[in-house]
């Protein structure tokens, strides 16, 4: 399979998007609920020998009456100032895995050489020329692949599987993953942005999605970080050791429980989350009865069929406890 990115003198590459060099992306802010993309990229940095090799220099794009700089302690004890910032990692020891055929089976220590990471604040303004920025460093990088990590605030339970949805606007990678092509249409953030130029560029991308219950986003998810750990795991061919994440995402989920055992009406919005999500994820379930179940759903809550509110920009309304 070969995809429409081309080197100089228009050679295709001619290799699949899983054995070439991808670059991972994660963006706090609008990009970011429950702090689960993020999160994710960070677990696979700390797992990987990586070093900087390009940062983004926060002046240009950063309101920082909207991203204000944080004051902490290095690990010397000095009081240090920390911009927002955004930056970019590379294998550390300079030597990329080796190149392989799209027919050869890329082993874990090879793919770990061939993955960058970059990890950021979404930024306040300038996006056109922070997106020149980051390609720019991409190609240079020899990167030929691009995943996205993404996290969206959702009407789902948080007592079931977080749900991970893997899109590409590429062809060829959605033919090779098996993956279709998002419909939706609306407000987007810089992931979006960064996508659609980097296709323009023939840097084919994937973006992946989790989705975070929306009645308890103030809090860091670690559950959808886990989420995005084990398909992004699958993804890329290394293993990510999970560290304590498993007994967070366990405590995440009991400290959940225990306030809908203390309020009733939270409890049973999450029994009415659950009933149509189990309904959805049912074998027997037809398109019909998925659509009958979440009109149901909808009345329940007093919404009309017309308006559900869109997951992840901002159409659900947070769950607040009663005064």
């Amino acid at each position: 399979m070969v995809y429409g990115n081309e080197a100089p003198g228009g050679d295709a590459r001619g290799k699949e998007f899983l054995s070439g060099r991808l670059m991972v992306v994660a963006f706090e802010g609008w990009n970011d609920a429950g702090e689960a993309a993020t999160g994710a990229v960070r677990m696979v940095k700390d797992e990987l020998d990586v070093a900087t090799i390009a940062d983004i220099d926060s002046e240009d794009y950063f309101d920082y009456q909207f991203n204000r700089p944080t004051s902490e302690f290095d690990d010397d004890g000095q009081r240090i100032l920390v911009w927002p910032t955004a930056t970019i990692f590379g294998p550390a020891s300079g030597a990329l895995g080796a190149e392989t055929d799209a027919s050869a089976e890329v082993s874990a220590a090879a793919q770990a050489g061939n993955i960058f990471l970059l990890i950021g604040t979404e930024p306040s303004r300038g996006w056109k020329r922070f997106t020149s920025e980051v390609l720019n460093v991409a190609v240079d990088a020899g990167v030929s692949g691009i995943v996205f990590l993404g996290a969206m605030l959702a009407d789902v339970p948080h007592t079931r599987p977080i749900s991970v949805y893997s899109t590409s606007e590429n062809a060829a990678v959605r033919s090779e993953l098996d993956l279709e092509r998002s419909t939706y249409e609306g407000p987007v953030g810089i992931l979006s942005v960064l996508a659609d130029a980097a296709e323009q560029a023939n840097i084919p991308t994937l973006t992946m999605w989790a989705s975070v219950p929306h009645y308890v986003h103030n809090a860091p998810s670690p559950k959808a970080t886990l989420a995005l750990i084990q398909k992004l795991e699958s993804l890329i061919g290394i293993d990510i050791p999970r560290g304590e994440l498993v007994e967070e995402a366990e405590a995440w989920e009991t400290g959940i429980n225990s306030l809908a055992g203390e309020d009733e009406e939270m409890a049973s919005y999450i029994q009415q989350l659950e009933q149509a999500r189990d309904t959805v994820d049912s074998p027997e379930a037809s398109g019909e009865a998925i659509a009958q179940e979440f009109e149901r759903y909808l009345r329940k809550r007093g919404d009309g069929p017309a308006s559900p509110g869109t997951a992840g920009s901002g159409g659900s309304e947070p769950w607040r406890p009663r005064d």
